[in-house]
């Protein structure tokens, strides 16, 4: 008889755990609330600019083993750009200084000792107090483990910590900060490039992971929103869309759906409660020639631009103070801040987009990341997925395909592996 995992949501958790099932010979059936899959993750036309756009920019960083695994089992291999060697560019608005952050390849850091590859400003010393993130504890908060003035904080600890937690850098969790550090500084400038999809998101992670799955008999069914749960004892007895109750039978159950929507169906479910809002802007216009990939922005209302061949799209996080701002005057903004980095004229604003997500990710602060559920659950035949579950990195596209992939397991052992 073919084992059967319901899987209940179609974003990168939903997919990874899919993918990981049909590897073992699986029948996997997904829903999806949504028209399409991928989640946060998702890119779709925009007419307002006639582009395909993402809904934001997700970095991957070229040591996410996770996700290398997951682009090599959905035959995805090559669908990031970014360069050969660990190269993180910035650019301070308000004294037009520029600069370049350049780990070297291997794990011994010795381009700590040069001053034209480390932050400008700060010292060996100040860039070894990163070390101090790593072995951080549970309670502890960034601004309670590393000096928050000065050039290392401001130049790179901040801006990066911002990007990486989703939170104001000064109160996010320093274990999820570490964590981010331990598998990425801390392995060398090899594990440490900068990556995005190129094209686009869905060309990278969904379209050929959907294809995959679908060559395997997986069964995808997308405007299904699941209303409630039933148990029976320790076991997940049925699933309501709101056409009344399917049964699963012995099938196991991969819920990969946002910590709200599962703290509703699940009693006594303890998940996170408090989220940060993400704000992308996207312009349609072509970068200039040799226009840097990804760009760090001190002093302004962006964070990060990304260059790509037909449009310049930014991202800003923790992002709350700019969520019920007039969508036009921010966009009016964001291009000034844009102009200046891409030296393009700055009164002559490209057609635009904003996306405002006021429940990104989860706040990645200690209180928080204490809330998060492991993948295992009380009911034998119920595992969790996402990146809000406990995968001990922050909410990023490394920690929902590692959700997915613990999800999974579980499921085989409670299938009859």
């Amino acid at each position: 008889m073919t084992r059967t995992v319901r899987i209940v949501g179609a974003g990168l958790s939903g997919l990874s755990a899919a993918v990981e099932l049909a590897a073992d010979g699986y029948r996997v059936e997904i829903d999806e609330a949504a028209a399409g899959a991928g989640g946060r993750c998702r890119s779709y036309h925009d007419p307002q600019l006639g582009r395909v756009i993402d809904n934001g920019n997700h970095l991957v960083l070229s040591g996410n083993t996770a996700v290398a695994a997951y682009l090599d089992r959905i035959g995805a291999q090559g669908r990031l750009a970014g360069p050969d060697h660990a190269e993180f560019d910035f650019h301070d608005l308000r004294t037009a200084k520029r600069w370049q952050v350049a780990p070297n390849d291997g794990r011994v850091p010795w381009w700590l000792l040069s001053p034209a590859r480390r932050t400008p400003g700060a010292s060996l010393r100040d860039h070894l107090a990163l070390g101090r993130l790593i072995s951080a504890g549970p309670e502890q908060r960034v601004g309670d483990v590393v000096k928050t003035e000065g050039p290392l904080w401001e130049r790179l600890i901040e801006p990066v910590v911002v990007a990486a937690l989703n939170v104001p850098a000064k109160e996010g969790s320093a274990r999820l900060a570490g964590a981010v550090i331990a598998q990425s500084l801390a392995r060398g400038g090899r594990a440490s490039r900068p990556l995005i999809a190129d094209p686009t998101l869905d060309a990278a992670f969904v379209a050929p992971a959907l294809a995959h799955l679908a060559a395997r008999g997986a069964d995808v069914r997308f405007g299904r929103r699941l209303r409630a749960i039933t148990f029976e004892s320790d076991r997940v007895a049925g699933l309501d869309f709101g056409a009344g109750e399917e049964p699963v039978g012995d099938a196991a159950v991969v819920l990969a759906v946002p910590p709200w929507i599962a703290a509703e169906l699940l009693p006594g479910l303890i998940a996170p409660d408090r989220h940060s809002a993400i704000v992308n802007a996207h312009f349609a216009v072509d970068p200039p020639k040799g226009a840097r990939r990804m760009t760090g922005l001190i002093g302004g209302t962006a964070e990060w631009v990304f260059a790509f061949d037909d449009r310049v799209s930014v991202t800003i996080s923790a992002a709350d103070r700019l969520v019920d701002e007039d969508r036009e005057s921010l966009a009016r903004r964001i291009w000034a801040d844009v102009a200046r980095t891409l030296d393009m004229p700055p009164d002559a604003l490209p057609r635009w987009q904003i996306v405002k997500e006021k429940r990104a990710t989860f706040a990645a602060t200690p209180e928080q990341d204490a809330r998060r559920p492991s993948a295992k659950t009380r009911w034998k035949n119920l595992a969790l997925a996402g990146d809000w579950t406990q995968t001990g990195l922050p909410a990023t596209i490394e920690g929902a395909i590692r959700s997915g992939v613990a999800a999974a397991r579980l499921a085989k052992a409670s299938a009859g592996a």
